[in-house]
């Protein structure tokens, strides 16, 4: 029975919309900001121009064509910002022979020297030196700080200033408002760091605009040589506007980056029954969160399209929620108001045509219960003749004929029954169908493997004529939850009848390709005593052992704990995405195509599938409240920050006069009053 008080109500969350058109004008001015965001649709971008896309690769030997960088000679370039980033593009750029220097706040002397690269404290000292590109690799939050520092006069006035940040807009408005107009100006982002690029930085994507070019064949051929540095790497270099690069990054850079702490904030950890999409959350955990939160909430400030995907995904989540919370508000429903219906109906047709109930004279005939216990049998490495199975497949969908096609190719017998009719489909595999239930547990097949819906299992178990199985009949479900259909048998099934309880975790696209290193679960909640019986139940499952599985022998409850932190997590997360409409972008970082898989997997998965992981897995509630409080914590560290600066635009400038005044006053001796202006008013 499911208990009222899982049914809390969905509790009403602040609106975003005070930073929308409508808010006050002290807000509308921040050209951070998005005019009208459109929360209900994607982001969808239309390129003014084609995108201009290359891809090049080192050992490439014709430099003429068009769609090849230059020959690279020497640059003399200087980097501000010798942060972890900064040392990362040092490196390639010393492999290639070009003249590094660098200047950071802080000292990395040390590091530069390892490197070879001469270091400066002093901005002025490394101004002098003529650098022909200055490589701005600060933080998103420093650069304007740190660009509004550099001694600009020092510097030869066509020099070319090259920004990595990972907005582009801001970068592109804040250089063309800095920079005196003589200097060139181009806005990249290569969309790799130390970590994804630690292999090498071929089919990488790197961003460019050149915003400003002088007309010179030297500065042209400059700005070329320059991006030929990362061509000659293997990137793909797409030439796009700012503003474009924006629209496209809010939409996969920072969702990515969003999801990612989400998840992080949960504290998820390995289990041993990982599937390939838990694997993936996890990847992206540890890709994300290496990064600053410097860096995320610059993202988001910085990014004007950003806020309306907070917005966006935060609706997705409400929506997902609210149909999960329907659906149990229904069951509940039918549970309170229909249950004497449905008593009066099962009364009735227990004694149908004069006949008891099979099910009460069932229970009298097995009197002696085979008492559950731990049981430790070894997978044989090969099947004989002896340990063939028939076994009848109950419910022949998807996942049925997935798991038929392995069990005829090694040479067991299959049967197979369903309400809807697959009669094509298992003469095809070679298996017997039959449209009665009646006539398929009259083979006596020794074992019936359930592949049946997790809504559907218990009306399909119950329908199940056992008085016409042998007594000792073998029954093995293979759910994504595990209590449930554990408590289902022993509820339901004569007590002499065997239970394996298992969780095959792949399914016809995980698994297409074989089933070797997939886990399968499995708890031997009652198996008889009799050695034919503890061989049957070896032997079904050296099915799977023989196809490489990962044997993971685990109780059921252990199973749904982890599921629902792993199994559960994911759908939920892909089901969210989904709920955006992501699309591919011309720059897809590695993380963004982690979402898109994801998506792409969950997606093909029905909703009853998803909702039987939530109503029938008693941690999966817990979860979901888990995962809706990481998301409100992280808006309310990103929208804290923004308090500070909106705070900060409106008062700093009077509180620093307040301080300036009472510094004055503490230093002079004198109060304020004692102005001619205070005496006249007293």
């Amino acid at each position: 029975m499911i208990t009222h008080h899982c049914l809390h109500p969905s509790l009403s969350k602040p609106s975003l919309s005070f930073l929308s058109s409508s808010s006050p004008p002290f807000l509308q001015h921040l050209s951070f900001l998005p005019k009208s965001p459109s929360i209900t649709k994607p982001v969808l971008v239309h390129s003014v121009k084609p995108l201009h896309v290359k891809c090049s690769s080192t050992n490439s030997t014709s430099q003429s064509h068009p769609d090849h960088a230059p020959p690279i000679s020497t640059l003399k370039i200087a980097i501000i910002g010798f942060g972890n980033y900064g040392q990362f593009l040092a490196k390639t750029l010393v492999s290639q022979g070009h003249i590094v220097l660098a200047h950071s706040r802080s000292d990395y002397s040390h590091v530069a020297k390892k490197l070879g690269v001469p270091f400066f404290l002093n901005p002025h000292d490394l101004c002098e030196q003529h650098p022909e590109i200055i490589l701005l690799s600060t933080s998103v939050i420093s650069t304007e700080q740190v660009l509004r520092s550099l001694p600009l006069q020092r510097l030869k006035r066509s020099t070319l200033f090259v920004d990595v940040l990972s907005v582009k807009e801001f970068a592109r408005n804040l250089l063309l408002d800095s920079l005196p107009p003589d200097f060139d100006i181009i806005c990249s982002h290569p969309m790799f760091g130390p970590q994804s690029a630690k292999q090498s930085w071929k089919d990488l994507f790197f961003v460019y605009e050149k915003v400003r070019i002088g007309n010179e064949s030297s500065r042209v051929q400059r700005c070329e040589q320059f991006l030929g540095i990362f061509q000659s790497e293997g990137c793909k270099m797409v030439e796009m506007s700012c503003q474009e690069h924006d629209k496209l990054a809010a939409g996969s850079q920072f969702m990515t980056h969003t999801v990612g702490r989400v998840l992080d904030m949960l504290g998820l950890e390995s289990t041993p029954i990982n599937t390939k999409g838990y694997e993936t959350l996890l990847d992206l955990v540890e890709n994300t969160c290496r990064d600053s939160f410097d860096l995320y909430y610059g993202l988001f400030l910085y990014n004007k399209s950003a806020l309306e995907m907070v917005e966006r995904l935060d609706l997705a989540f409400d929506a997902l929620r609210n149909e999960l919370f329907g659906r149990l508000h229904h069951v509940v429903r039918k549970q309170l108001f229909e249950n004497g219906e449905k008593v009066k109906s099962v009364h009735d047709s227990s004694y149908q045509n004069g006949a008891a109930s099979a099910f009460s004279s069932n229970a009298l005939r097995y009197q002696d219960v085979t008492i559950p216990y731990e049981f430790k049998g070894k997978i044989s490495g090969s099947v004989d003749d002896n340990s063939k199975l028939k076994v009848a497949i109950v419910g022949f969908g998807n996942f049925g004929q997935f798991l038929a096609k392995t069990l005829a190719r090694q040479g067991h017998s299959v049967l197979a029954y369903s309400r809807t009719d697959y009669r094509d489909a298992a003469q095809k595999l070679g298996v017997s169908f039959f449209s009665d239930a009646n006539d398929l547990c009259e083979e006596h097949p020794e074992v019936i493997l359930l592949c049946t819906s997790i809504l559907s299992t218990e009306k399909v178990l119950k329908s199940m004529p056992f008085q016409r199985l042998k007594r000792s009949t073998l029954f093995v479900d293979v759910l994504s939850v595990k209590e449930f259909p554990r408590n289902l048998f022993l509820q339901h099934l004569p007590p002499e009848f065997d239970i394996l309880c298992t969780h095959p975790m792949f399914g016809p696209e995980s698994g297409k390709n074989g089933w070797n290193e997939l886990p399968f679960v499995f708890d031997k909640v009652r198996i008889g005593n009799d050695e034919r019986r503890v061989a049957r139940c070896n032997s079904f499952l050296d099915i799977f052992a023989r196809e490489g599985c990962r044997m993971v022998e685990m109780t059921c409850a252990e199973h749904d704990w982890h599921a629902a932190g792993s199994q559960f997590i994911t759908h939920t997360m892909g089901r969210v995405l989904e709920k955006l409409q992501l699309e591919s972008t011309p720059i897809n970082t590695k993380g963004y195509e982690t979402l898109l898989k994801l998506v792409e997997n969950t997606a093909g998965d029905s909703f009853e599938l998803y909702y039987g992981l939530f109503m029938y897995n008693v941690n999966a509630m817990e979860q979901l409240e888990r995962m809706d409080f990481a998301f409100e914590s992280l808006k309310k560290q990103l929208f804290g920050r923004l308090h500070g600066v909106l705070r900060k635009e409106l008062f700093g400038d009077s509180e620093k006069l307040e301080v300036l005044q009472e510094k004055s006053v503490r230093k002079n001796g004198a109060a304020l009053s004692s102005s001619p202006e205070s005496v006249k008013i007293s």
